[in-house]
């Protein structure tokens, strides 16, 4: 029998839509939903690799999970790809809202366009986040929102870690996900009423495999904790967001970064 406390984090019954969920980090979220009991909706560009990662998530209650097609940078397939979720779906009660179209150039070169262009990242997660809100609403439900900030929505880079190895830490990143963290706040405060809640979750360094070996010694030194984050330690997080163990949390934004923001 499980206990109270336990029934609190207990995903059964709902269906979680998340975007970019094949990604380094959005596959990590993914699976924890999935093992915390919830249907996933697996978003991406490609319908063919949306297909392939939700057959590889767990099915420990008996759900079965599915794949979206989902450029979050385009507002037709928003709509598009989110009336076939619910199509499928029925009801989704979590969005995710994860998915992120990089911009590598640094403030010295960047241009306008480019910068313009990662703050469409933006404008993709409203997009989204109010197609759902209208679908919890005409449901008359009750939902919840996880937007994917970033410690460096909160606080600066540090110059000297990126120096001589990569291009600085982009600016239009910065201006991005501080950007997320306040639109989380918005959101959060008009749609209270509606049984909405919104809040977001802030990995701290995470980085790919695919980062140089160097920068990843230079960011472990900065970190209070002296080691990089796992994709697995944001699984708890998201878990406890999309759940009821935080029926009161809402505008909040949690910090998964080893102790970064807190020098």
């Amino acid at each position: 029998m499980i206990g109270e406390t336990a029934k609190l984090f207990d995903l059964r019954g709902r269906t979680a839509l998340v975007t970019g969920a094949c990604g380094h980090l959005g596959s990590a979220i993914a699976e924890g939903l999935a093992e915390a009991g919830a249907t996933v909706v697996v978003s991406s560009r490609s319908q063919e690799k949306a297909d392939t990662f939700a057959a590889s998530l767990p099915e420990t209650t008996g759900q079965h999970h599915f794949g979206v097609a989902i450029d979050h940078m385009r507002e037709d397939s928003i709509r598009s790809g989110f009336a076939m979720a619910v199509g499928r779906a029925k009801e989704i009660s979590i969005l995710v809202n994860n998915a992120h179209e990089a911009v590598g150039a640094d403030w010295s070169s960047v241009t306008g366009d480019e910068f313009s262009q990662q703050l469409k990242n933006a404008t993709g997660y409203f997009l989204l986040a109010r197609s759902f809100r209208e679908h919890v609403v005409a449901n008359s439900g009750h939902g919840t929102i996880i937007m994917l900030g970033s410690m460096y929505g909160e606080v600066g880079s540090y110059p000297e870690t990126y120096e001589g190895i990569c291009n600085a830490s982009p600016a239009a990143y910065h201006a991005l996900k501080g950007g997320i963290l306040h639109l989380t706040r918005h959101l959060a405060v008009y749609w209270a009423a509606d049984g909405i809640r919104v809040n977001s979750l802030s990995p701290g360094p995470f980085p790919s495999p695919k980062a140089p070996a160097a920068l990843i010694e230079r960011l472990t030194q900065k970190s209070p904790m002296k080691r990089m984050g796992q994709p697995s330690e944001l699984k708890g997080a998201a878990v406890f967001l999309a759940s009821d163990a935080s029926s009161y949390v809402t505008g909040h934004n949690l910090v998964i970064d080893g102790g970064w923001t807190a020098w």
